[in-house]
C-alpha cells in the first residue's frame, strides 16, 4: 500500500521530476557533444532551444486542460497557475516549438535522435515519483483483481499504470538501440518512431485509468490528443520509414 499525505506526496513527485529533468538535460549535453551537435549556445541553436522550452510548457498545459476542463473556470477567472501537466502535451508541444524554431532559424539539421535515451530515461524516472505520489497524482489506474494490483490509499487494489508506463518506455527504448545502427541512416526516425510508439501507447492504456472528462466514444482527453496527433504524424513517420535501407539477407 503506498499512503502519502498531500504536501509528502507533492514534494515526492516534485523532486523526482527535476530530477528527471536534470538528468535528461545532462545526458542529452553529453550524448549532443559526442555526436558533434553544436553546443546549445552556438547562432541558431539557442533559438531552437527556446521553442523547445516554450512549446513543452504550453502544451504541458494545454492538454492537461483538455484532460481536466474544469480547470477553465479557474483559469478565466485569473488563476493563471493551474495544476497538473501531461507527459504528451509537453513531447508534442515541444516538437510543435522545435520545428518552429527551426523554421525561423532556416536550420534544417535534424537532432531528434539525440533526445530519444534523455527522454526514455527521464520519463522512466519521472513515473517513479508519480507511483510514489499515488492517488495525489492523476496517473493511477481502475480498480483491478489482477495479483499486481496496488492499494494506494483507498483499499482498492488499482492497475499500477505507472509502472505499465515505466516498462513501455524502457522498452521502446531498448527496441530503438537494438536496432539504432539501422536507423541512423535516416536522421530523426528514431524520435518519430519513439514519439509514434508513445503516443499508441498511451491511447491504449490510459483505458486503464479513470476519465476525469469523458469526450467522444468515452475517451479522455488525453487520449483525443493522441489519436489526432497520431493521425497527423504516422503519415510523416512512414514516408520517414521508407527511406530506411532493405535488410540484408
Amino acid at each position: 500500500m503506498i499512503t502519502l499525505t498531500a504536501p509528502v506526496a507533492a514534494a515526492t513527485h516534485a523532486a523526482f521530476e527535476y530530477a528527471a529533468i536534470a538528468l535528461g538535460m545532462l545526458l542529452y549535453r553529453r550524448l549532443a557533444a559526442r555526436s558533434g551537435q553544436p553546443a546549445v549556445t552556438a547562432p541558431g541553436r539557442f533559438g531552437v532551444m527556446v521553442g523547445l522550452l516554450i512549446g513543452a510548457a504550453l502544451g504541458n498545459k494545454l492538454v492537461n486542460l483538455a484532460e481536466h476542463p474544469e480547470l477553465l473556470a479557474r483559469w478565466a477567472q485569473g488563476d493563471w497557475v493551474l495544476p497538473g501537466q501531461s507527459i504528451v502535451g509537453g513531447l508534442l508541444g515541444g516538437l510543435i516549438g522545435i520545428e518552429l524554431a527551426k523554421w525561423i532559424t532556416q536550420q534544417r539539421a535534424s537532432t531528434g535522435d539525440t533526445m530519444v535515451l534523455p527522454l526514455v530515461l527521464g520519463m522512466a524516472l519521472g513515473r517513479v515519483g508519480c507511483l510514489l505520489a499515488g492517488l495525489h497524482d492523476d496517473t493511477y489506474g481502475l480498480p483491478t483483481s489482477l495479483p499486481w494490483g496496488i492499494n494506494f490509499g483507498d483499499g482498492l487494489p488499482r492497475h499500477p499504470t505507472q509502472l505499465y508506463d515505466i516498462a513501455a518506455v524502457l522498452a521502446l527504448g531498448a527496441l530503438l538501440h537494438h536496432h539504432r545502427q539501422r536507423l541512423h541512416t535516416v536522421p530523426g526516425l528514431q524520435f518519430k518512431l519513439y514519439l509514434a510508439g508513445y503516443l499508441a501507447w498511451r491511447l491504449a492504456v490510459d483505458g486503464l485509468k479513470p476519465v476525469p472528462h469523458a469526450y467522444a466514444g468515452g475517451l479522455s482527453g488525453i487520449q483525443w490528443v493522441c489519436a489526432l496527433a497520431l493521425a497527423c504524424y504516422l503519415p510523416i513517420v512512414a514516408r520517414h520509414w521508407r527511406q530506411l535501407p532493405p535488410l540484408r539477407s
